[in-house]
């Protein structure tokens, strides 16, 4: 055994985080850490990497207690955590982001200096190591897509002798070819006897890649199972407590008028040409690989982004938003697929983050109405069921399925005609997605039009009334009623080798 944490004991004031949980790995293991959010799989790996410490219980490395009071302390035992969010610098250069922090030079003191020639070679030959000898080190880390820029943050946790690398979602944000890659490298390391604890709310790449399943909830170790001896259905239910029903709610029964359309939209370099329609009672899907334009799609949509051709109308009537609080005025919501950077003001309460966009209709005067926000923020935290200690907690300390469902209830004010949502149910768990779409289709039958903007060829299967295949910037292909994740995905990449 590598590693056993024991007794994991956590508490954050009243509540308590953790409670009683073991955790092990054998050499060259792959264990997949899953619990809704909120179980606490976060949490015990900050205790595992330094960034907390646990109230109780104890971490042993190769049968030795080991004290890991920060994240130096776990680095010298060999421990990386690689984060759900990037942690480069897309100006350096390939090899110099490898090496953060360790770079080789020449000499001692105020007067060394990188020793490049060393840099580049040691660089290279991890890469090479990795089998990703495509990166070529001496560019700037900003050449490189997401997905690669993420394997140089993996190549940065070997180049320190990682022995335990903690992926967190790693694959939130890569297609379905990355992810083979991603794997490869994971079974490399494994041949080599590097451990990796794999977080993940994708169940068939568990299946595909893991040894081991621990599974949290509320806290508390709940169940453990090989990944041979197991199925889906066994490993949701420890992960919920329940049995999960029907993942999507029913379709639309019926639209209602035009409400938005897109007639040749042009906003270059990666939207070309997009054209659809969403209607009253509809949530209409746009599907796209990632480098397809869908990235970009949902702001210009939403006039964070100006078009150069084309138009937009929204109830009939000309729709040029100059910024997003035009948009905003028009009745016209946005929730961002990156939440961290883009959603949430992490240090603010949840009345604050539930009212954000419309900060007007709380004043009184030149006075804010806390009364006001407040109750609007009690209104849809048990509307939308978020779990929280109450409306002046800082959104930072929800799941993120929680504070996903805080980004969508600030749009729902009465006058709402359009809400855009990017990746919606990106980094949250199956019990929270379930809640997530049950709203919208709830939404969507009272009348508002929903455009759902996602790489998951599933999620836009199971939950669109009808759909666009976005593929380089172009919307290839329209579909005016329900179509399964395989049409989905066979018309994207068809049409991409076309």
């Amino acid at each position: 055994m590598l590693l056993e944490m024991t007794g994991i004991t956590k508490s954050f004031g009243s509540g308590k985080v953790l409670d009683d949980v073991r955790f092990t790995l054998d050499e060259g293991e792959i264990v997949a850490l899953l619990g809704a959010n909120g179980a606490g799989k976060s949490t015990l790996m900050k205790i595992m990497t330094g960034i907390y410490s646990g109230d109780a219980g104890a971490i042993f490395i190769d049968g030795r207690e080991a004290t890991i009071r920060n994240p130096a302390d776990a680095m010298r035992h060999g421990i990386r955590l690689v984060p759900q969010e990037l942690q480069v610098l897309p100006d350096l250069s390939v090899a110099e982001n490898i090496f953060l922090g360790a770079l080789p030079t020449h000499g001692d003191g105020p007067l060394s200096r990188v020793d490049v020639t060393t840099l580049r070679e040691r660089a290279s030959a991890i890469l090479d190591s990795l089998g990703i000898s495509h990166i070529d080190v001496t560019h700037r880390l900003s050449r490189y897509s997401v997905s690669e820029q993420r394997l140089v943050e993996i190549a940065r946790a070997l180049a320190a002798d990682a022995r335990i690398l903690v992926l967190d979602e790693p694959t939130a944000s890569l297609s379905a070819p990355e992810c083979d890659r991603l794997f490869e490298i994971m079974r490399r390391l494994k041949a080599r006897g590097v451990c990796t604890i794999f977080i993940s709310h994708f169940l068939d790449e568990v299946f595909q890649i893991s040894d081991r399943i621990e599974v949290l909830r509320d806290g508390r170790n709940v169940a453990n199972f090989m990944t041979v001896e197991t199925d889906t259905h066994s490993v949701l239910t420890a992960m919920l407590g329940r049995e999960l029903t029907d993942l999507f709610p029913s379709h639309s029964s019926g639209f209602g008028e035009t409400v938005f359309s897109s007639r040749n939209l042009s906003a270059p370099p990666r939207v070309r040409d997009v054209t659809f329609d969403v209607h009253a009672r509809e949530i209409h899907g746009i599907f796209g690989l990632i480098g397809s334009g869908i990235e970009d799609l949902g702001k210009v949509l939403f006039g964070a982004r100006h078009p150069e051709s084309g138009s937009l109308t929204l109830v009939g009537s000309a729709f040029r938003p100059a910024g997003v609080n035009d948009a905003i005025r028009a009745g016209v919501g946005f929730v961002s697929a990156e939440r961290k950077s883009e959603g949430i003001v992490p240090d603010l309460g949840l009345a604050d983050n539930f009212t954000l966009p419309f900060l007007d209709r709380h004043s009184r005067g030149q006075h804010m109405s806390t009364a006001s926000q407040r109750g609007y923020a009690r209104k849809w935290i048990e509307a939308l069921g978020v779990r929280t200690t109450g409306v002046d907690q800082k959104i930072s300390g929800l799941s993120g399925g929680n504070q996903q469902k805080v980004c969508i209830g600030r749009w729902l004010v009465d006058d709402l005609k359009l809400l855009i949502l990017e990746e919606p149910t990106r980094g949250v768990d199956l019990g929270a997605r379930k809640d997530i779409y049950a709203h919208l289709r709830r939404l969507a039958d009272q009348g508002l039009a929903i455009i759902v903007i996602s790489t998951d060829a599933e999620e836009v299967g199971g939950l669109a009334d009808g759909s666009t295949v976005l593929i380089d910037g172009v919307a290839a292909e329209s579909f005016d009623e329900p179509v399964d994740a395989h049409t989905l995905m066979a018309t994207a990449t068809r049409e991409a080798a076309a």
